[in-house]
């Protein structure tokens, strides 16, 4: 892979107190890599914590566009600049950058055009809630039945993507979580999909959005947006 052609986009919402940490590890793990938080119209400090480390790129939304909109912001920004890859790593601290050697080296191996890190495959690590990790059993099931493809953990956000797939998502990504139907979305497409196992941690400050009550009707929404986008037309 081309050094300076990696892009690490680190959507970010009020995650002033953990910003900075990741930006470091990124830097004391990636080789080669450039940058860039999409700030999605955080309400604390988030953008000045993240413009204060020196060569970090920073994109504010002028509106909270949740984690697809601030995704997408950065497939968009790397298909205009060009990058060959990039890669998601969360602005709460749960992906370990210097796992992102074994996405790089499984997508060297395997000619994917996407590799998801998973937290079900050979690996010790925090696997979230129980109500959490039925959903993902459940949505394991629905890849299965719906595109014939083994996921294990088709909720992960922690991803690297080839230009093939960048081009593809930078036009077509879903606003409301949009792991689950950028895996259909990319293998209706005809491109290929591969995952390897990694370590994650724990969110060491703030709380996730996905509480036990929005369990629930978290699981309708994301099954209903997968079926849908297993019966859209391919673009």
């Amino acid at each position: 892979m081309e050094q300076g052609k990696i892009l690490i986009v680190v959507p970010a919402f009020n995650e002033q107190n953990n910003i900075l940490k990741v930006i470091g590890d990124i830097r004391s793990s990636i080789e080669g890599g450039d940058i860039l938080v999409v700030n999605d119209c955080s309400l604390d400090a988030t953008s000045a914590t993240a413009r204060a480390a020196e060569g970090v790129k920073v994109v504010d939304l002028p509106y909270n566009l949740g984690i697809g909109g601030a995704v997408q912001t950065g497939f968009k920004y790397a298909a205009v600049q060009g990058y060959s890859y990039m890669v998601q790593i969360d602005g709460d601290g749960q992906h370990l950058p210097r796992e992102v050697n074994k996405l790089r080296e499984t997508m060297e191996r395997t000619g994917a055009d996407m590799v998801i890190g998973s937290r079900f495959l050979d690996v010790q690590s925090f696997r979230t809630t129980w109500t959490r990790r039925l959903g993902i059993k459940v949505f394991s099931v629905l890849f299965r039945v719906l595109i014939r493809t083994k996921v294990t953990d088709g909720t992960s956000g922690f991803r690297m993507y080839n230009r093939k797939s960048i081009e593809l998502l930078s036009k077509h990504y879903s606003d409301d979580y949009p792991e689950p139907d950028a895996i259909i979305l990319l293998k209706k497409n005809g491109l290929r999909i591969c995952e390897v196992g990694v370590e994650m941690s724990r969110r060491e400050h703030g709380t996730s959005s996905i509480t036990p009550l929005r369990s629930a009707y978290y699981m309708a929404k994301v099954t209903l947006s997968m079926l849908f986008s297993c019966i859209r037309t391919r673009w």
